[in-house]
């Protein structure tokens, strides 16, 4: 996905954060374990419910919202709520849970509830004065959402959609004068003048509105929706080349944002690009993903939720709400949801093609491998120069061990890379050098790893894969080591790299310096199996034979490769075999100790 890009007010807007996640009760969404399966598959069905008691619903409930199921957990709770219809914890979870499905109708009903018991209530207010936006309510939409104030976040939203509440009722000079009266910390002007730019300018007053966008711009040119909001109104009140030139200063800051693209391709051709909004519900949906998108990227998951599913319930194809949404369903380790939501996303949008790499990659995490190759092909078919495409694609790829397959994608990459970007072109050779390494192409993954290191120099990854390679081959000894201990010097907690150190002194046979370094990336990487078996087999040699069937044992139990599995349940019945000094990389070593060669 392409690169989200937060702005200098954010760190002030966190953090006064607390008080607005605060609002939100139950903070359904409080944990973020990691589970892959979609639970979706298992939502209830209304006998599962029919057949729970209250109880078992609450609990099924509670372990649903653990998992970040909120559908499910809203089903759970409104089924126990039915069996004990006063509780208002149960109420007050179960509305939340709603909301975070993105079920705002059930939850305007469930919010209307916990009303007539606190009338101050204030999520339920901002919900339900939603709601009554969405229907043209305009007058009750804004008693309601006024009602919901409490905090920085909170307060500059809820006057945010006030305002576009009363442009919607036919004021918005008084929806503009209720935006400008609002006094808050530094970053409160830069949305002032976005939302009141917007609404001056569905109100006709061109003119107005320029002076709010100009100066939205000015306090942060950075920032995409003000860039494309005073860009597009260049371009009907100025003329192309003004716009133009606003959308080439932010590519020069972030490369190639798709909407950017669009619209210099559209500027360029000298159309007049329309305002960046067309109602109050547009407005005001604009307002709840901008707070929304920020508030993921920062650690207010539960907060942005609630925003973001109220902005896809004012405009349910807001393609940048969407990708925000399935974003944050991405940090707290739901695949499956993101999955969905990716699939949601307009054709029609230029953000189409983000969404679909990203789709990709998700379906993969989710064991959908082949439908995600299948996309990225679709994509990469459609621009044979897609980049990100490619290396999302050849990286799906290799880790899948589909190392004939990878290589010729990376191949496919490196055609078409541009010059002068060698840190970022590195990664390409070295990419198609582990494909081409675990293919058996020795030759060529020695090439791209030795390109690798020319374009980006002491890389470690790179030095440890390259130095690795010749020691365990008994070639380039000296320069092999010397490259590993490079890599561990710029990575000395990585465990992985510390075991390569580790392994490459158990090649040349210094026992005792590999149980050190063995032993010191197992501190770093305990749970791994192939360090694991690399420490077992390292005792063995040095004599401490049984630790190193308690290594093995280990090893095994942690699930190593398959191929792996029987080499260490042969070596925990039988040993290693005596050490006759038989590696190509041992002889190699005396012959240097001997002074005769190496």
């Amino acid at each position: 996905m392409f690169s989200n890009r937060f702005n200098r007010w954010t760190a002030a807007a966190i953090a006064l954060m607390g008080t607005a996640i605060a609002t939100v009760p139950g903070a359904v969404l409080a944990q973020t374990p990691d589970h892959p399966a979609d639970t979706a598959a298992q939502f209830p069905t209304r006998n599962d419910l029919k057949s729970l008691t209250g109880a078992g619903s609450y609990l099924a409930a509670r372990h649903a919202s653990v998992e970040r199921d909120a559908a499910s957990a809203a089903a759970f709770y409104r089924s126990a709520l039915r069996t004990d219809p006063k509780n208002n914890e149960l109420l007050d979870r179960a509305f939340i849970s709603s909301v975070a499905d993105g079920d705002i109708d059930e939850a305007v009903k469930l919010a209307e509830r916990i009303l007539t018991i606190d009338k101050t209530n204030r999520v339920a207010r901002l919900v339900v004065g939603v709601h009554d936006l969405k229907l043209k309510k305009y007058a009750t939409a804004q008693s309601n959402i006024n009602q919901s104030i409490r905090g920085p976040i909170t307060d500059l939203v809820a006057t945010l959609l006030s305002g576009w509440a009363a442009y919607g009722a036919g004021d918005a000079k008084g929806g503009v004068a209720a935006i400008d009266k609002l006094a808050g910390p530094e970053w409160y002007p830069l949305f002032k003048d976005l939302h009141t730019g917007m609404i001056l300018e569905l109100s006709g007053k061109e003119k107005d509105a320029g002076t709010r966008f100009e100066r939205a711009y000015k306090l942060d040119d950075s920032m995409l929706r003000v860039t494309e909001a005073y860009a597009r109104w260049l371009s009907r009140n100025k003329d192309s080349a003004a716009a133009t030139n606003v959308y080439q200063a932010f590519d020069k800051k972030l490369a190639r944002h798709p909407l950017i693209v669009e619209g210099l391709r559209e500027t360029k051709a000298g159309k007049k690009m329309p305002p960046l909004v067309d109602s109050a519900q547009a407005g005001a949906a604009e307002a709840l993903y901008g707070i929304g998108a920020t508030l993921t990227r920062r650690g207010g998951e539960d907060l942005a939720l609630v925003y973001l599913q109220l902005s896809l319930y004012l405009q349910p194809t807001h393609p940048l709400a969407l990708l925000s949404l399935a974003d944050l369903y991405e940090s707290v380790k739901r695949p499956q949801m993101a999955i969905k939501v990716y699939e949601r996303v307009p054709s029609s949008s230029p953000l189409k093609r983000n969404a679909q790499i990203q789709l990709a990659i998700d379906l993969d995490s989710a064991d959908r491998t082949d439908e995600a190759i299948k996309i990225l092909k679709g994509v990469t078919s459609e621009d044979s120069k897609d980049l990100e495409a490619i290396m999302a694609l050849g990286n799906i790829e290799r880790g899948r061990k589909r190392f004939g397959d990878c290589g010729g994608t990376y191949s496919q990459g490196i055609e078409v890379l541009p010059a002068g970007n060698d840190k970022a072109n590195s990664v390409w050779y070295y990419y198609r050098g582990i494909c081409e390494e675990r293919s058996k192409q020795w030759g060529k993954a020695e090439a791209d790893m030795k390109k690798a290191l020319e374009l980006q120099p002491d890389q470690p990854h790179v030095l440890n894969y390259l130095g690795y390679s010749w020691i365990d081959q008994g070639v380039n000894l000296d320069e092999g080591m010397k490259m590993i201990k490079r890599a561990v010097e710029q990575r000395p907690d990585d465990g992985y790299i510390v075991d390569s150190l580790g392994w490459a002194y158990y090649r040349i046979g210094n026992y005792e310096e590999a149980v050190k370094n063995l032993e010191r990336a197992i501190d770093l990487k305990p749970e791994d199996p192939t360090i694991n078996d690399h420490l077992g087999d390292a005792y063995w040699r040095v004599g401490r034979t049984l630790e190193a069937k308690f290594q093995w044992s280990h090893a095994r139990d942690l699930k190593p490769e398959p191929e792996e599995l029987p080499k260490i349940e042969a070596k925990i019945a039988n040993g290693l075999a005596d050490d006759n000094s038989n590696s190509s990389a041992a002889q190699a070593e005396k012959k240097k100790d001997d002074g005769r060669g190496g």
